[in-house]
């Protein structure tokens, strides 16, 4: 439901009412995870999407039936063999979606989550977390969940099971993850089981881009559309202006390796290096090939990468941290221009988070959607 915060939040501070509908679990190759949510108003307006099409026509009467009678119901959805033209998913995967009425009577659960979608339309980090499996009167019950761990709102079932939920989503927030849990009513394994969703909203991840070269102006484009946060970091000040790269959120005129040392980052962070100057190379990818980013790549021909390698040998760099550095960066796409090299590099980036392999589909005995928020609910108290 967070992933389309920014428009419920301005339905709630309308005072519209709506219902949404949640994906909530996953098996299979279904094309969207556990927290992707669509909802409707009561003028039949949509916004978001459970399915990319599948079954976009039946969740939407859901959410009119939800806003008219005020319930809420957990719905599966999967491909059917004996009628292909039945509701479901083609692809053949499965999900199941919980629908949910928000309007202004349920003043208890609309506050809850008008705090959730609020704290993630601007940016701030937070935790939701719903009831999507056990007892009728507990459904679709919410607590928000902050960084420092404290939260609003509860489920009413037993004190414990809020400070529980509680402390679980604020581990699932700290790791930016979006997943299901299983507890006992009583916040333990004892009680009827609950299954929970923590969806967590956190700030968009950041690419920064050293060297503000042409096809830099191309691979900031493509990050804003990946989602991330994008910085310019050039020494040069004639070449990194905001004339030049006026889709950035941020650039800097500083030494790379001196911006990268005094900069945030974290593990999602992407760093592109696009300055194939050794100057500039060997003492920015020294420290960053030794922080815990997403992904390090380096533009440059194999000539090029084969005498950074060395370079950076020479100042320390060890084999198993030049392990880490994709170089020359992106994948073999046949890319020539500015755009198709950002493309390249850009899929390359999605392969590395997602796990995929990079070849193409067609022909390929490979799973179609690598996520691992795909696996089966954690249950509290396991060992994993």
């Amino acid at each position: 439901m967070l992933d389309i915060a920014e428009e419920l939040h301005r339905w709630v501070e309308q005072g519209r009412d709506f219902a949404v509908a949640t994906v909530v679990a996953v098996g299979g190759s279904a094309p969207r995870q556990p927290g992707a949510a669509l909802a409707v108003d009561t003028d039949g307006t949509v916004i978001g999407s459970v399915s990319g099409g599948c079954v976009e026509g039946a969740v939407y009467e859901l959410c009119v039936q939800a806003l008219e009678d005020g319930g809420t119901v957990l719905e599966h959805f999967g491909y059917n063999d004996d009628d292909a033209f039945a509701v479901g998913l083609t692809c053949g995967g499965v999900i199941d979606i919980l629908v949910t009425p928000v309007r202004a009577r349920d003043t208890a659960r609309r506050a809850v989550l008008a705090t959730a979608l609020t704290g993630a339309a601007r940016g701030e980090a937070a935790a939701l977390a719903r009831i999507v499996g056990g007892p009728a009167d507990l459904m679709g019950r919410a607590l928000v969940v902050r960084p420092d761990g404290s939260y609003e709102g509860g489920f009413g079932a037993h004190p414990e099971l809020d400070r529980t939920v509680a402390g679980e989503a604020a581990a699932q927030l700290d790791a930016g993850r979006t997943g299901t849990l299983e507890i006992g009513e009583q916040g333990s394994r004892c009680g009827v089981p609950l299954t929970v969703l923590v969806e967590s909203s956190v700030p968009p991840p950041r690419m920064i881009v050293f060297g503000a070269i042409d096809f830099a102006s191309a691979l900031v484009r493509m990050g804003k559309f990946l989602g991330h946060r994008v910085t310019v970091c050039d020494a040069r000040p004639v070449f990194a202006t905001a004339a030049r790269f006026p889709e950035a959120d941020e650039i800097v005129v500083e030494w790379p390796h001196r911006y990268l040392e005094r900069t945030e980052v974290d593990s999602r962070t992407v760093l592109c290096v696009l300055t194939h100057d050794a100057k500039f190379d060997v003492p920015l990818l020294r420290l960053a090939l030794r922080l815990p980013v997403a992904y390090v790549g380096a533009m440059g021909s194999r000539r090029t990468h084969l005498d950074r390698q060395a370079r950076l040998r020479e100042v320390g760099v060890t084999d198993l941290e030049l392990a880490r550095l994709r170089s020359p960066i992106g994948l073999d796409l046949g890319a020539r221009t500015p755009e198709e090299t950002a493309l390249s590099i850009a899929s390359e980036i999605v392969a590395h988070r997602r796990g995929g392999s990079g070849v193409s589909l067609t022909g390929a005995h490979t799973p179609i959607h690598h996520d691992p928020s795909s696996a089966p609910p954690r249950r509290i108290g396991s060992v994993a």
